[in-house]
């Protein structure tokens, strides 16, 4: 039983306003890009200064290192564009150096069979080639108003500061400790004397911070060079030198010939609504069998709709499962992606996810850059003849779904952090601000299910037992509380216009998150 306050309420305040909105996972971030939507930049701009800060204020969770993918609205033409700057293995990479140990199932994100010393899933051998900094910067290159190097400029000086290691920060640093303590770089980056989390006092005002001089210097190094020097010059090279002398397999050649893929975003109709979605090795697919299914349903009461989520997302994961190669059980695991999600003055808007895949990605940072590395590896089937299988060169199958939508005068930017957990949680805000007519703060403050592949339903207790029976009906259930951690539910971020007024909410129980207004003086 748990012994959580019964009692205890935590909301967030939604303001509307005819200026931009910037709603990310940490306060600091959003404010980045707010601040660049009042020195008169379009949403992309925004969105670079957004994702470049939060890499070094929630570095845990995303960075110049990873990867992911956005869906852009532009007002003026009308056009939705899907870019996916998610990880590749290493060309070079050998199958044969990921041999399985016969010891059961790994213990991360994903239950695949555990591989000898958990090299697909920390340490340098985990590491696949980073797409987050072409992504950003093929949409700046399209889109953009702003100088490349002065939409940087946030993210240096919050790594010159260096992050405030507050209790949030070291309840996640000592979450990770034991793993950090294995790679020299990252202890001294994240723990002190190379053992002991990072934190503040019991009743002590924080003041702790981490050293991020050498991410400032790569990020200085991006800033003068562009987006391309990640990829092709001493930022690149020095990368690759540091994870093969950790053991790993990136090479100064993967990342030179690394392109994110700009196409067409997948169109979802639903019922009097129209959403775009990422196509090909994403949730984006899955999001839409979702939305299909629900477009018959019975959405009129709780006690029906809840149920037919329920229905839904069972056949779209049972089905992803079977096809995408992502195939069985998946532990509880912490949040290990950040999502935000941008619109303008003018109505263009950014829907972004970007991961370093586990928290604290592969626990190895590189000293030369000072960057903490994704572990994309563990997004692979170490076992082969699977359709997700482990292969030198192969693009990595992802959870993100980023997600635009209009329906009427209204226009919605969605998307979430959490892994599997994420299309159950886009899915239904979805359905809440199209069927349910809500607005972006009450479809955030209202209780969720998740239902991400397994054999039951995890839904919020504050749901009635009369939508709780009707679950059970359907699938075990378990109930729980939206807590701060571990989240049981994904953690979205998003942003609404409703015909030329602007609005945006982060999950309620996340700390750092909040929506940061353009007109916020």
């Amino acid at each position: 039983m748990s012994a959580l306050s019964k009692t205890q309420e935590t909301r967030k305040h939604v303001i509307e306003t005819a200026g931009g909105v910037v709603a990310a996972q940490h306060r600091l971030a959003a404010e980045a890009g707010a601040e660049v939507l009042r020195a008169g930049g379009d949403a992309v701009d925004a969105a670079v200064a957004t994702s470049f800060a939060i890499g070094v204020l929630e570095p845990w969770m995303s960075g110049p290192a990873g990867g992911g993918a956005a869906v852009h609205w532009r007002a003026d033409t009308g056009e939705a564009v899907a870019i996916n700057f998610g990880m590749r293995s290493p060309r070079g990479l050998k199958v044969a150096d990921y041999p399985l140990s016969g010891e059961g199932k790994a213990g991360d994100l994903f239950p695949w069979e555990r591989v000898v010393e958990d090299r697909n899933v920390e340490g340098a051998k985990a590491i696949a080639v980073p797409g987050t900094v072409d992504g950003l910067g093929q949409a700046h290159a399209r889109w953009g108003r702003m100088p490349w190097a002065e939409l940087l400029s946030p993210a240096i000086a919050f790594a010159r500061e260096g992050m405030l290691v507050d209790w949030y920060a070291a309840l996640l640093i000592a979450s990770t400790a034991r793993n950090l303590a294995k790679d020299p770089d990252a202890a001294a980056l994240f723990l002190d004397d190379g053992v002991w989390p990072k934190g503040s006092g019991w009743t002590a005002i924080p003041d702790n911070r981490l050293d991020q001089s050498a991410m400032a210097a790569t990020l200085e190094a991006l800033a003068a060079g562009g987006p391309r020097a990640f990829y092709e010059g001493d930022v690149g090279r020095a990368l690759a030198q540091d994870v093969q002398a950790k053991g790993g397999s990136l090479a100064a050649e993967d990342l030179a010939g690394y392109r994110a893929w700009v196409g067409a975003a997948q169109p979802v109709s639903y019922r009097d609504a129209l959403f775009h979605v990422m196509p090909g090795l994403t949730a984006g697919p899955t999001f839409a069998r979702v939305m299909e299914q629900l477009s018959d349903a019975d959405l009129s009461s709780p006690a029906s709709a809840y149920p037919a989520y329920a229905r839904a997302l069972a056949t779209a994961y049972a089905e992803r499962l079977g096809k995408m190669g992502d195939t069985g059980e998946v532990p509880e695991a912490p949040g290990c992606t950040t999502h935000f999600s941008v619109v303008d003055r003018d109505g263009n808007m950014v829907a972004n996810t970007q991961t370093l895949l586990s928290i604290f990605g592969s626990r190895v940072v590189s000293p030369a850059t000072g960057l903490l590395m994704n572990n994309g590896i563990m997004w692979f089937d170490p076992e082969q003849g699977k359709p997700n299988s482990l292969a030198p060169d192969k693009a990595c199958l992802m959870n993100v779904c980023p997600v635009l939508g209009a329906a009427g005068e209204r226009r919605v930017a969605l998307g979430a952090s959490g892994g599997r957990k994420i299309v159950s949680a886009v899915s239904q805000l979805a359905s809440f601000v199209v069927d349910g007519g809500m607005s972006l703060g009450e479809a955030f403050h209202s209780p969720r299910i998740d239902v991400s592949g397994g054999t039951g339903i995890v839904a919020d207790e504050m749901l009635s037992q009369d939508v709780l029976s009707a679950l059970g009906a359907v699938m075990p259930v378990q109930t729980t509380r939206r807590t701060v951690l571990p989240y049981a539910f994904a953690c979205p971020a998003g942003v609404m216009r409703d015909g030329t007024t602007n609005t945006g909410c982060t999950e309620i129980m996340s700390p750092w998150g909040d929506a940061a207004l353009e007109d916020d003086q």
